[in-house]
């Protein structure tokens, strides 16, 4: 299982690539796209980015898994957002957005889940590692 010290490691990785390429390397992972998500602290009150895939859009939704690699633990991006759901994206060829993070309902879960888990099957080995429920998370435009 990955230690939050690996995942800020790959975090900071992705985000060296993006620069030192000038924005042209790093934003696919294993043929989704990537997006940097950055909450506010819910104990620090600070920025934090992290380096995020995203298995499915829908018109100006974007959804993100809060998997943790199938950890038992939640991501902290996930507290943090829980706490404080106004956050900001960045993804490749769009400029950052003020976004709205919110836990998909078990309607939508239930419906979205299966279009993640057919596209990439790393997402239901992550599922089959614990035994919490991993959370889709929809982002949603603020605008």
């Amino acid at each position: 299982m990955p230690s939050d010290g690996f995942l800020k490691a790959r975090t900071g990785m992705q985000q060296g690539l993006l620069k030192v390429s000038g924005g042209r390397l790093g934003w696919t992972t294993a043929g989704m796209p990537v997006l940097e998500l950055t909450t506010i602290g819910r104990r620090s009150g600070r920025s934090h980015p992290v380096m995020l895939t995203s298995p499915h859009q829908e018109g100006d939704q974007i959804v993100v898994v809060a998997s943790k690699g199938g950890e038992d633990t939640r991501p902290a991006w996930f507290l943090d957002l829980r706490e404080n759901p106004q956050v900001v994206v960045d993804m490749q060829g769009t400029p950052d957005r003020p976004m709205t993070a919110r836990v998909a309902s078990p309607e939508e879960r239930e419906r979205i889940w299966p279009i993640v888990a057919g596209r990439y099957a790393n997402c239901v080995g992550y599922q089959e590692k614990t035994d919490r429920g991993i959370p889709l998370v929809i982002l949603e435009s603020t605008d």
